[in-house]
């Protein structure tokens, strides 16, 4: 019987040592299912609603696929902002991804002063999208702006532009600014995942006689899988919800040449088109869903074969 009173009495010890650990999940679950889940759900339903700054005295009425179609057939500017979107997450990522694997690849081979460097390079990702993006509109406007002073310093006034007003040059000039911000934070990246590659490996390659290039392409690639996969996720995730850096510099101009889905979301929504907005936000949802989703599944089996 003693026996029995202590076999249960370690089995009730050894449970609860299971199950405490599980009440720290508690709290995170309760905070994610107010603030995210319940809120997206909300508004999936409320985007099939007619909900608006009148609906207090009108009531909110279902009306099914309307604010859907209406995005995708009343209004081109809404699919053109879909395009600007889908371009920016595109664009944006080939611009930061190659140039901070190379200058994380630099300075993992033992450049000097690469402490320095790499806080210089990672500075500007931890500055305010807000702060970046007025520094900038002031150093690229056309009149006043210190960019195109120091052109005409130099002699070079024939390279002067309107740099957020011409619609050829206005989208380079986005681009420029977020690389400027985001290729220190992809680099960081990089080289978190270039600390974990044994240094072994390269030494056998190169007594085999792989050069520079072949030992990036047969070493360096392959096991950088994980750290690719981490910055193409974040990447894709931020090109699609981009907001500030674009609302500030431009606020969408010239005309609607660079409005993205956010801004126009934000737009709908400060005009009191609720449901729109949702539906604007819903159909955002399930396109970083499922490319976020198609990246990781492509992603992890390439990690899987290699």
């Amino acid at each position: 019987m003693a026996c029995c009173t202590i076999c249960l009495e370690r089995v009730v010890t050894v449970n609860k040592k299971r199950i405490y650990p599980q009440w720290f999940l508690i709290i995170p679950l309760v905070l994610y299912i107010c603030f995210f889940l319940f809120p997206s759900i909300l508004g999936v339903l409320y985007s099939f609603t007619d909900w608006n700054a009148r609906s207090a005295m009108t009531g909110i009425n279902f009306v099914g696929l309307q604010n859907y179609t209406e995005i995708f057939t009343s209004n081109k500017d809404y699919v053109s902002g879909i395009l600007h979107t889908l371009s920016f997450t595109v664009v944006s990522n080939m611009i930061k991804l190659v140039p901070a694997l190379l200058l994380a690849i630099m300075l993992q081979e033992g450049l000097r002063g690469k402490g320095l460097y790499r806080t210089l390079l990672y500075l500007p990702s931890i500055l305010p999208f807000v702060i970046i993006g007025l520094v900038f509109k002031s150093i690229l406007n056309y009149n006043t702006g210190l960019l195109n002073m120091v052109l005409d310093a130099l002699h070079l006034g024939i390279l002067k532009q309107k740099w957020l007003s011409d619609l050829n040059v206005v989208w380079k000039s986005i681009y420029g600014v977020d690389a400027w911000r985001g290729i220190g934070y992809v680099m960081t990246i990089f080289l978190a995942g270039l600390n974990t590659i044994p240094k072994s490996y390269y030494e056998a390659a190169q007594i085999d006689g792989a050069n520079f290039w072949q030992r990036i392409r047969h070493i360096t690639l392959p096991m950088l899988t994980g750290a690719i996969m981490i910055n193409l996720v974040f990447g894709i995730t931020y090109g699609l919800k981009v907001f500030d850096i674009i609302y500030v510099l431009t606020n969408g101009g010239p005309g609607h040449a660079t409005e993205v889905m956010t801004t126009y979301s934000y737009q709908l929504y400060s005009s009191g088109q609720y449901g729109m907005s949702t539906a604007l936000n819903t159909i955002l949802l399930g396109i970083t869903a499922f490319i976020g989703i198609m990246v990781v599944r492509v992603m992890s089996k390439k990690e899987v074969q290699q």
